[in-house]
């Protein structure tokens, strides 16, 4: 009988293979890793070959160690990082290393589309503003500069696709991925020709878009023994790991909302319409769900900042945990709990990467702003979740221009385990926070319903509430809500005000390395 969902999760460190069962159970995972090249500065590659052998390894593996055979699987299904470059030929193999999300070598293609095309018109059609991050500008840079591998390439694909093409021998992506492209009219669904016009890129070089449930071919016989299932297996396509997360997280109804909160945070809504901010703070991606959109903000370093406090500010909290065998956050946030609201008087700006949405300044650094001689070290790890957490309010700030009302807030990821910054985001966001059950598999769990629905398996996308469930809610207190409501305003005076010294530091920073 067929019965399993198998979900892919292409992610930036490894792949994660998980199991589902027909009641939408998580049976198992495994996860297979992969390193990235860092050849230059800014550029960010990884095999391809790499994401295929982790794959088919993460399969076998968890296949044996749930017992189940390969003719038990209903569908095979995939999540995966978006806005990357692969570039294939004809047979689906890979011309080259995958250019993937995180690399910006494409600033001066970036530079000469926004002289062909205006970037308020591709914020428009695309829901993205004009970015070397997107797929677009990764193609251009290789048109540029690798053209033996522009012209040979038969299609430019994302992570999952080309696993995709290699499964089943089809050139295919779903919406959501495509809306990463900085090429996708999300409200047509299809290429924007007017970008494709002012870029000089063949529509052709693009691959098919079908809807995220879609089963878009099976596994050929010629790789099923590598990947352990049955030759004929169906595969439905899934999509992008953000709105795979989105899924995961039950946000699949008008208005509702989640925050991610892992390194990196951010806040993804469900609506009808996209949410077009006029000042560009904030994106839209196409959800998995056909007709339905992902409006989204996100930033740079949330969890990355408290991880960078715990490595600077809290050895006795590093060694305490090694003796006791405890997790150093929950230490850390013992020590900030005694502290009160607003940190005694103290900010953090959680800049340690420069910024995305809502500020989109590279040049942004970190800051603790009010510092005193009464200040002790848990009024700094307060203000740091708190700094996290204001800069993630900008961010709802921002979504909340299209009036859609955002009743309360799902919370997944790792860093929705720390009770403290649970409470900390309800009292900030002044709604009520909602902890789900699942924090780290929402990923995998939305693509596997997507996978399930396309097969029938699952009824609809509604399933998901009952194999995510909300574990824990924190209501607001109003004392400390009026408080972050006084504080918001300073939050925002103390970045505006250290914009020109963010610019005066950076180019000190390249004065300093020309004389190197």
């Amino acid at each position: 009988m067929k019965r399993f969902v198998l979900a892919h999760d292409l992610g930036t460190t490894g792949n994660k293979a998980s199991l589902y069962d027909e009641q939408g159970g998580l049976r198992g995972s495994v996860t297979s890793s992969y390193e990235t090249a860092f050849a230059h500065p800014g550029w960010a590659e990884q095999d391809p070959e790499d994401w295929w052998r982790a794959v088919c390894n993460s399969s076998r593996q968890l296949l044996h160690e749930a017992r189940v055979t390969g003719p038990e699987i209903a569908c095979i299904v995939f999540s995966g990082q978006m806005m990357g470059c692969v570039a294939l030929d004809r047979t689906g193999q890979p011309l080259r290393n995958a250019i993937i999300w995180a690399d910006q070598r494409a600033t001066e293609q970036e530079r000469w589309l926004a002289e062909r095309i205006a970037p308020e018109e591709v914020y428009q059609l695309t829901g993205h503003r004009l970015s070397a991050s997107y797929s677009l500008c990764k193609a251009l840079w290789l048109r540029d500069h690798e053209p033996d591998i522009y012209r040979s390439a038969y299609q430019f694909v994302h992570a999952k696709d080309a696993v995709i093409a290699r499964l089943t021998g089809n050139f295919v992506t779903d919406p959501s991925d495509a809306s990463g492209m900085n090429l996708y009219h999300l409200t047509g669904g299809k290429w924007a020709e007017s970008i494709l016009e002012a870029a000089e890129l063949d529509v052709d070089k693009l691959p098919e878009v079908k809807p995220s449930t879609e089963v878009v071919g099976e596994v050929r016989r010629e790789v099923a023994d590598e990947l352990g299932v049955g030759a004929g297996t169906p595969v439905v396509l899934g999509g992008g790991d953000g709105c795979c997360a989105a899924t995961g997280a039950g946000v699949i109804e008008e208005g509702s909302a989640y925050t991610y909160l892992g390194s990196s945070s951010w806040i993804a809504l469900a609506t009808r319409e996209p949410v077009f901010d006029p000042s560009y703070r904030t994106f839209t991606w196409a959800h998995l769900i056909p007709g339905m959109f992902s409006p989204c903000g996100t930033m740079q370093a949330a969890g990355a900042s408290y991880e960078w406090t715990r490595d600077r500010l809290a050895p006795l909290e590093l060694q305490a945990a090694r003796t006791l065998e405890l997790d150093p956050f929950e230490l850390m946030n013992l020590a900030a709990e005694n502290v009160p609201v607003g940190a005694n008087g103290l900010l953090f700006l959680p800049y340690l990467l420069g910024e995305r949405s809502p500020r989109w300044n590279p040049k942004a650094r970190g800051a603790f702003i009010g510092l005193t001689i009464r200040h002790k070290r848990a009024d700094m790890l307060r203000a740091v979740l708190e700094g996290i957490t204001l800069n993630l309010r900008v961010i709802l700030d921002a979504l909340s221009v299209s009036g859609t009302r955002i009743e309360s807030m799902r919370l997944i990821g790792g860093g929705a385990r720390g009770r403290l910054w649970n409470r900390i985001i309800a009292d900030v966001f002044g709604m009520p926070v909602e902890r789900l059950a699942v924090l780290e598999e929402a990923t995998s769990m939305g693509a596997a319903v997507a996978g399930g629905v396309g097969v029938g398996l699952y009824h609809d996308f509604s399933i998901i509430h009952q194999m995510n469930p909300v574990d824990e809610t924190k209501a607001p207190d109003p004392a400390a809500e009026r408080a972050y409501q006084n504080l918001l305003p300073v939050f925002e005076a103390a970045y505006r005000a250290l914009v020109p010294v963010f610019d005066g530091l950076a180019a000190f920073d390249q004065g300093t390395q020309a004389q190197g």
